[in-house]
């Protein structure tokens, strides 16, 4: 069939299967080094435990046949190591079946982790990634151009990250319709970046800029994607310009990165096509046969995107192959953090040592700038700034966290920058504590070299110490 593929997209493939394979790299990197104290045997939100009480049907994942640190550990190393060799241009040596395949597992892997990974897991690029790199596995090699079916299909993926999200904005927080969710959002974004200070300091016109083009960007553009070229090619690298300005505005793990990912699909990069063979029969039909269930499937993101109960971040099916997504329908006023902090005192009193925890990248001691993690998650800071917004959102992990703190837990305390104790000299007691967050003004940072200025607020959780062992029994 002619209209089956597009040769002038080859090198659009090709940069977009290379530029996924680095974030797939990532997310395995991200699993690897913190996957023991989040869901280890002796982690926050221990595999088994969520295994034991979920079906296969529910949250299909390898880890439901068997379950050990080791083995996760395996599987995680094991994705780094297909993503690299995808990186470094594999499947291009493989056979066209072949190919698929291998892009397959990385696809296969990462849904074993997403699928019991939990609240830590919970964020609406697990299931982008999941979806697009599904997709990507049947763009095809070296030996076919890429199939017109799966270039639409990514780009449906990424009308709907771009829509829902300016949809969600519009129907959320009243700040988005009067163009003001900007004058706060770089202050009370999860993990501000080392640029965010500045841009929270621009000039508040130029915020109300920011939002009428972010709203363009959302709720026009993405109907640019399905039009010829070269507005196709316009309408996505105006996208990716964009997700450029939020990579810098702030840390927001491959959320950016992935909608670049997807944004290739639709940009016609200048290079002269090689000369292929025409696509076999057999992948054109596994290619309209994906095609057409994909479609089917995407009844009911497109049934939540259109109602006035849109919910963000939800996926429809246990393998997470057509999702809805979204992000920041409301904005905070008010960035709250707690703080956690342990004495080694018998009698803990307001005047004790207390010695505060250092994160690696949420808001602590306000000398201390913001630094740049994403594309690379740090997935207990993420929480702690959910924590932060209310109780609710920690009543899972956090009596957990401040248990393996009172054991100087290794794998817990490698999730952090720093421990105000020595390994063999674990803190008596650890209470957390709530603070008001702000941006020190120009003036301030010039006086007293803090970026942030914080104000105590409340007690989040009172002195806590391990129970006796007869009481633990």
């Amino acid at each position: 069939m002619d209209w089956f593929t597009a040769p002038d997209y080859w090198l659009s493939r090709l940069v977009l299967q290379r530029a996924l394979a680095a974030v797939y790299l990532v997310a395995f990197l991200s699993a690897a080094l913190q996957f023991r104290a989040l869901l280890g045997e002796r982690g926050m939100l221990p595999v088994p435990r969520f295994t034991a009480r979920v079906p296969f049907r529910r949250a299909p994942s390898l880890f439901q046949l068997r379950y050990s640190d080791r083995f996760f550990a395996g599987c995680a190393w094991a994705g780094c190591a297909v993503s690299a060799a995808l990186l470094a241009g594999a499947d291009s040596w493989l056979p066209l079946w072949a190919g698929i395949v291998l892009w397959l597992v990385p696809w296969a892997l990462y849904l074993s982790i997403v699928n019991v990974g939990q609240t830590w897991y919970a964020f609406g690029w697990e299931s982008l990634l999941l979806e697009t790199g599904f997709l990507a596995a049947f763009l095809g090699n070296d030996e076919v151009a890429p199939p017109v079916v799966v270039l639409f299909l990514l780009r449906w993926v990424l009308f709907r990250v771009e829509f829902g999200a300016g949809l969600i904005k519009l129907r959320g927080d009243a700040c988005w319709r009067k163009l003001t969710c900007l004058d706060y959002h770089h202050e009370t974004q999860p993990m501000p970046g080392p640029l965010s200070w500045f841009f929270h300091h621009l000039p508040r016109p130029l915020h109300r800029v920011e939002v009428a083009a972010n709203h363009v960007t959302q709720l026009v553009v993405p109907f640019l994607l399905f039009t010829p070229q070269p507005v196709a090619s316009a309408a996505a690298a105006l996208m990716i310009v964009t997700q450029l300005w939020l990579v810098l505005s702030g840390n927001f793990s491959w959320l950016n990165w992935i909608t670049i990912v997807l944004a290739l699909s639709a940009l016609r990069l200048p290079a002269t096509a090689p000369s292929v063979p025409a696509a076999p029969p057999w992948y054109e039909a596994l290619v309209l046969a994906v095609g057409a269930l994909l479609l089917f499937l995407s009844h009911r993101p497109v049934l939540n995107m259109i109602s006035r109960r849109q919910v963000m971040n939800r996926s429809f099916d246990p393998l997470h192959l057509v999702n809805t997504y979204g992000a920041f329908g409301s904005v905070s006023r008010f960035r709250y953090e707690v703080v956690v902090e342990g004495t080694l005192d018998d009698t803990p009193r307001a005047d004790s040592d207390w010695r505060e925890y250092a994160f690696k990248g949420k808001p602590g001691d306000p000398r201390r700038w913001p630094r740049q993690f994403a594309p690379y998650h740090l997935r207990l800071d993420w929480l702690m700034w959910f924590a932060a917004l209310s109780p609710g959102y920690a009543g899972e992990w956090f009596g957990a966290l401040v248990e393996r703190l009172l054991e100087n837990d290794r794998d817990t305390l490698r999730l952090l920058r720093r421990c105000p104790f020595p390994p063999d000299t674990p803190p008596r007691y650890v209470r957390a504590r709530l603070f008001r967050y702000r941006y020190t003004s120009r003036r301030e940072l010039r006086e007293t070299g803090a970026c942030w200025e914080r104000t105590y607020v409340r007690e989040y959780l009172p002195p806590t110490r391990l129970a006796e062992p007869a009481q633990r029994a």
